[in-house]
């Protein structure tokens, strides 16, 4: 089953952006937390799926579709309402006015990863450290679980996560003898090495990406996003945020990355026919290869995520979601239930039997799982190099408080750098200006 990732990839839509973060930042500075958090225990949880009752979950990963129908099987009393309120940025904005309106809130949301800190920050969500939560730290892999987290306080339970790789075209890398880089230096020189045998052939596609970008500083060490509550600290001229500018001013600079969109019908043709030579993107992507470029079947590998130092193994997440817990929702205890089997129970295992790269240890690590053949990929072990990914995350990574809007005007800033003579490091600087700037506005304290 396939499971796009375009929300993953793409920076999302300004979700009432203002509203929003000013929602947030007065939330953060007043006593009222919206009630305060519960204290539920287990067999309090156990209890109310016995009793029954109807939850409203709002989600949009297909795979939930078959978690819904088996947990309703082991608890027939209880009815679960899947809806998809839109993808991404488009629930996110319904899910803030439903919140700011105090009613229509669901019981449990998904959240993508760089979208929670907004909420938590807001207030919205409750702290499920209530719920023994935090009893769960090693049962998820690092990339996911520190990312359901905001200072220091746990907000989700993660669904799935996006631990980066490269996945490259075996047949054009043999055609003109190129071998898979393991450093980042080696893959420029595979981009020049490869346009120079073939003018049409580019090492990847970029047009400027949000998601792309963070992930890529994310792997270099970078720490750009420093959130303390209302107090941020944005620095795009860190080390790692320096590191990729450097390295992926190369390609640009000497037109050896495709100009061409992700998701577009031109990226899906190139990756068809081998204009496109490699993709460096998160686990999730198998699955999308073999449904929206089924010709290229037996010609695509994967490999780990090119390093900055030979010898390293560092990665970092691209993309992934949680499921959230709304205050306004209305039956926590049975949310939480129906959290716990989607992301830790039965359901996980059914959610990577659909197609679902998994967020926990027990799934990534089982042998089935890691020695399952991709027929796409040559017969390749391919989640064997995914799972090493997985626990080779590098830590300490925080998005913003309003990363949705900063993602939103990535292409007013950063996207110059593709289509003018403004460079990536001029472009982070006006990222960085713009987003310090909207933060003040805001009411933030923005350094």
């Amino acid at each position: 089953m396939t499971i796009n990732r375009r929300a993953f990839l793409r920076g999302a839509a300004a979700l009432g952006t203002a509203a929003a973060a000013t929602a947030a930042l007065a939330a953060c500075g007043s006593d009222d937390d919206g009630g305060d958090n519960p204290t539920v225990s287990a067999n309090d949880v156990d209890a109310a799926l016995a009793a029954g009752g109807t939850l409203t979950v709002w989600a949009w990963e297909t795979t939930l579709k078959q978690v819904v129908t088996e947990f309703q099987k082991k608890y027939p009393k209880v009815t679960v309402n899947l809806v998809n309120a839109g993808t991404g940025d488009k629930q996110y904005t319904a899910l803030q006015n439903a919140i700011s309106a105090g009613s229509g809130v669901p019981d449990l949301a998904q959240i993508e990863y760089y979208a929670l800190p907004q909420f938590a920050l807001g207030k919205s969500l409750v702290d499920l450290s209530g719920f023994g939560a935090n009893s769960l730290d090693g049962t998820f892999t690092p990339g996911p679980w520190a990312s359901v987290k905001s200072g220091g306080v746990t907000y989700g339970l993660p669904m799935d996560s996006g631990p980066m790789a490269l996945f490259y075209n075996k047949d054009v890398f043999d055609k003109h003898g190129i071998a898979v880089p393991a450093t980042w230096d080696e893959y420029v020189a595979a981009a020049k090495k490869l346009h120079a045998a073939d003018p049409k052939a580019y090492i990847t596609s970029d047009t400027g990406d949000a998601g792309f970008t963070t992930s890529m500083i994310w792997q270099a060490g970078g720490k750009p996003f420093q959130v303390d509550g209302s107090n941020v600290k944005i620095n795009l001229a860190d080390e790692g945020s320096t590191k990729f500018a450097g390295l992926w001013q190369q390609l640009v600079s000497d037109k050896l990355v495709a100009p061409i969109s992700g998701w577009s019908d031109a990226w899906y043709k190139g990756l068809g026919d081998g204009t496109i030579a490699t993709l460096i993107i998160g686990a999730w992507m198998p699955a999308n290869l073999e449904s929206g470029v089924a010709a290229a079947k037996g010609k695509w590998r994967v490999a780990p995520m090119p390093q900055w130092t030979a010898g390293g193994t560092a990665t970092a997440e691209n993309g992934g979601s949680g499921l959230a817990i709304p205050k306004l929702g209305k039956n926590n205890a049975l949310a939480y239930g129906f959290m716990k089997y989607a992301t830790t129970g039965e359901g996980a295992q059914i959610r990577v039997d659909n197609g679902a790269f998994p967020a926990t240890v027990e799934q990534v690590n089982a042998d089935a799982f890691k020695n399952k053949e991709f027929p796409y990929f040559g017969g390749q072990k391919v989640n064997e190099v995914l799972a090493a990914a997985a626990s080779s995350v590098v830590t300490g990574w925080s998005y913003l408080p309003f990363q949705v809007y900063a993602n939103s005007i990535f292409n007013d800033t950063v996207g110059k750098a593709y289509v003018s003579s403004t460079t990536l490091t001029d472009g982070l600087k006006a990222w960085q200006d713009a987003a310090v700037k909207y933060g003040k506005d805001q009411g933030f304290t923005v350094n």
